[in-house]
């Protein structure tokens, strides 16, 4: 199987399953020197785990992290950074009566239809526990980017029809987002977001919203403008992670009603951004999301992604059997009414994974 590893400088390997022994996450070419523990790794991975609240799957996993390698006297060391993480509570059995049938909206026939064969505990290789690697990744990817003033954080931005109006996403800090379970910075949405998730629930079913995430202190210069650009990156990077349908950045798919006249961005001086002529240089807006032809401006970098509601459901849906036979399936198993308030965490780690790959990329393009 290929595809397990993200990232040119900065990569990042996992390997496991959701009802295996555990996972293992390589972190390569970290530099040296880097201050690392335990304790930089679990604000992330605790806001990413399971049974955190009654809007997420109850399975109780405590997701502590066991650094094996790369670290040394508490500093990075320039090798491989190996990260393990132990399951502890699978239910394995619940997912017995599927093994002959195909649950609607997962990828149970792809993986047949691919290999031949398929993991049919949970969701084998594709299972949204995977992510606890890429949250482990982007929480030492963030420590990095601190170090260059840059800071990364998400927020749930829209859940079924509610909507969160966020005047000004630069100006949220994470203690906005964690106020509320459901990581909605708008108080009187959030609530309105926790009614219906509870109400969806109550009926057996799931419900999908927008994550909104949002980079600041990006310097200007990042990205490479043909195949590699920072937007092309992150929307791999994004589009990655598990029940993602959608992704934009910007005005997004807003400029398909738009005219140049009043879509383009105007240039000002500025004092805030430092562009390659030495000239304090920004935009007046930020339609473009903080990236032209693939190119960090060094306004803030906005983009949002689109999850679907959860596809393991615990109400009766019409299905086959691997041989093609019409059947019924009712999932058993503990499963997130709504995956956005678990999902900000997976996003953030993948937008700072992308940031520094191209932050140690950009460091050798110029003399």
């Amino acid at each position: 199987m290929a595809g397990n590893t993200f990232g040119k400088l900065f990569r990042v390997t996992t390997a496991g399953v959701s009802h295996g022994p555990g996972y293992l996450c390589i972190i390569d070419g970290c530099p040296a020197g880097l201050e690392l523990s335990v304790d930089d790794l679990l604000p992330d991975l605790q806001r990413r785990r399971p049974g955190q609240s009654r809007l997420t799957t109850q399975r109780d996993e405590s997701d502590i992290p066991e650094i094996w390698s790369g670290v040394f006297e508490g500093r990075t060391d320039g090798t491989p950074i190996g990260i393990l993480f132990r399951n502890t509570d699978q239910r394995s059995t619940d997912y017995t009566d599927i093994q002959e049938k195909y649950r609607p909206g997962h990828a149970d026939y792809t993986f047949d239809a691919k290999y031949g064969f398929r993991d049919y505990r949970g969701g084998g290789r594709s299972s949204a526990r995977e992510t606890i690697c890429r949250v482990a990744a982007g929480a030492v990817a963030k420590k990095l980017l601190a170090r260059f003033g840059i800071r990364v954080l998400g927020y749930v931005k829209q859940i079924g029809p509610v909507i969160a109006d966020i005047p000004d996403p630069t100006a949220l800090t994470l203690e906005d987002i964690e106020a509320t379970p459901v990581r909605c910075p708008n108080p009187e949405a959030a609530q309105q977001m926790i009614t219906l998730i509870d109400a969806v629930r109550k009926d057996r079913d799931s419900i999908g919203g927008i994550c909104e995430l949002v980079a600041t202190g990006v310097p200007p210069g990042l990205g490479e403008p043909v195949f590699d650009k920072l937007k092309a990156d992150l929307g791999k990077a994004l589009l990655s992670l598990p029940a993602v349908l959608g992704f934009e950045y910007g005005a997004g798919f807003g400029v398909a009603t738009a005219r140049g006249s009043t879509n383009n961005d105007v240039f000002v001086p500025a004092g805030s951004c430092q562009g390659a002529s030495g000239v304090a240089i920004q935009t007046e807006t930020n339609r473009h999301g903080g990236m032209l032809g693939g190119i960090s401006s060094g306004m803030p970098i906005v983009c949002r992604v689109a999850i679907k509601p959860t596809s393991s459901i615990p109400r009766p849906q019409r299905t086959v059997t691997k041989h093609g036979e019409p059947t019924e399936i009712l999932v058993k198993g503990r499963h997130d009414p709504c995956l956005l308030p678990r999902f900000v965490p997976m996003g953030e780690a993948m937008m700072a994974l992308v940031l520094v790959d191209h932050l140690l990329r950009s460091q050798i393009s110029r003399l």
